[in-house]
């Protein structure tokens, strides 16, 4: 077994309402900041032991799409790093 970290990135989807990247947005603005577009994101990083690289991506997926996502609004990235 290999000691592993995997960082799950989750977002809304895109036409998804995201009240919190509005009101940052909004903010940013009134500071004088020139902001196209934002999301909110939301980050995780667990650390666990997989057999192989490949082991541990598809469980870090499957922890994102049963439990961190929700996959009808959120699109989420995972990257595992050997620890």
């Amino acid at each position: 077994m290999t000691a592993y970290t995997a960082t799950v990135t989750i977002r809304p989807k895109r036409g998804v309402l995201d009240p919190e990247a509005e009101t940052t947005q909004q903010a940013l603005s009134r500071l004088g900041f020139d902001v196209n577009a934002l999301r909110s994101a939301d980050r995780f990083e667990i650390d666990f032991d997989a057999e192989s690289s490949e082991a541990a991506t598809e469980r870090a997926e499957e922890m994102a799409e049963r439990l961190l996502a929700n996959p009808t609004i959120h699109d989420y990235d995972v990257v595992v790093t050997d620890r």
